[in-house]
């Protein structure tokens, strides 16, 4: 019988109002001086706000917004520039993936030396060596997962890469749907779109296991049932709550089996378009799952299950199917564009893209179906056309 290795989860608040739950834990900590690193519209939302006016009256803080979308590896390193400098005790995180996987790094690189970049998975030396100060993170959008995961993601040139470790795991998470009311519909859906791919790459990775599994399904029942209320009246209550503990989940379920060739080609189209990362895999969920559909075609209907499909009377390979058209047809309701050209990625870039996505090998690893640079090449032209390819 094989062992698995369940990951170490921080301590989390979950549920409609959690945020009160900030100063309580707060209080666990030797804090003495905060760096809150928060996406620069949450001042415009009034978000940001919530959060100073509990901390005003006990403790010393700065607020750190230099965050772009998509960060760059120079945006990483800036931050942790500015953290060095102000000697902080605790970092708060807030905001979308972007800025939880920035606040990660401010706090680890507290106590490790060298730059950013020299502890890259694809180029990087150094392993950490220290878990730095604590972190307490806070998203205010349902899709990245980042306050349960290990890793950060910062973009290059043409790509992505990531620094993963347990150090960089979250000390405390608070996770409050009343927090993502006012995110825009596309943000909604693109985030939402994440989400679910997070649950479905967990579910038919490799690395798998009945833990996950369960994380995965109910993620995907949670997400598929309430994204496109989500999307459509963003104030509707149950679904912001359900989006909320679907992401959580599908974040438990990829942190525990990795996520697959989905995310793989979709790095690159975020480095070399600045496609939202969301998106970057939404528009990629159909064609990956087409093309590899004989390698998991029971967990397929099972996801197509889990989406309220009933497969009952259906051979394997009919539920796949019904899997990838409900998919479709989900993405389609959200309003995610169905093709690479209707993100204005040109059919000149698409061996650029087949280069670099080739190179995500920790990536493309926990795919149920190896993907040589050929088949990867047809995933994208796949993409690029909208002919589902097999």
């Amino acid at each position: 019988m094989s062992l698995t290795r369940i990951a170490p989860t921080p301590i989390t608040h979950i549920g409609w109002g959690a945020i009160s739950q900030l100063t309580k834990e707060l209080r666990q900590f030797d804090t003495k001086r905060i760096l809150v690193v928060a996406d620069p519209v949450l001042s415009q939302l009034g978000i940001l706000d919530q959060i100073t006016e509990l901390l005003t009256a006990e403790y010393k803080f700065d607020i750190y917004t230099d965050i772009i979308p998509e960060p760059l590896l120079e945006t990483g390193q800036r931050l942790v520039n500015f953290a060095r400098k102000g000697k902080y005790s605790m970092i708060i995180g807030i905001g979308g993936g972007s800025a939880l996987d920035l606040a990660k790094l401010a706090a680890v690189f507290l106590a490790n030396e060298g730059d950013v970049g020299d502890y890259l998975n694809l180029t990087g030396s150094k392993t950490l060596k220290a878990k730095g100060v604590p972190k307490i993170l806070i998203p205010t959008t349902s899709g990245t997962g980042a306050e349960v995961t290990n890793i950060s993601v910062l973009a290059l040139k043409h790509t992505k890469d990531v620094i993963s470790h347990d150090f960089l795991i979250a000390d405390v998470a608070i996770v409050d749907p009343q927090l993502t009311i006012s995110v825009p519909s596309k943000i909604t859906a693109a985030t939402g779109a994440d989400a679910l791919t997070h649950a479905i790459e967990a579910y038919i990775s490799v690395n798998a296991n009945q833990y996950s599994d369960g994380l995965a399904l109910q993620a995907i029942t949670l997400i598929s049932g309430s994204l496109k209320d989500a999307v459509q009246n963003g104030n509707n209550k149950q679904a912001r709550t359900d989006m909320a503990f679907g992401s959580y989940l599908a974040g438990l379920a990829f942190f525990n089996a990795g996520v697959g060739a989905i995310h793989a080609l979709a790095y690159p189209i975020g480095g070399q378009f600045h496609v939202p990362h969301g998106d970057s895999n939404a528009v990629l969920i159909p064609y990956v799952m087409n093309y590899i559909k004989k390698s998991c075609q029971i967990k397929m209907g099972n996801i197509f299950k889990a989406m309220g499909g009933d497969t009952n009377g259906m051979r394997d390979d009919e539920a796949s199917m019904r899997c990838i058209s409900s998919l479709v047809d989900l993405l389609k309701k959200i309003g995610i564009p169905a093709t690479l050209d209707g993100f204005n990625i040109p059919l000149s870039a698409l061996q650029q893209l087949t280069c670099d996505a080739v190179k995500q090998t920790r990536l493309l690893a926990r795919c149920p179906q190896h993907l040589t640079e050929e088949d990867i090449s047809n995933i994208y032209q796949s993409a690029f056309s909208g002919e589902l390819l097999s």
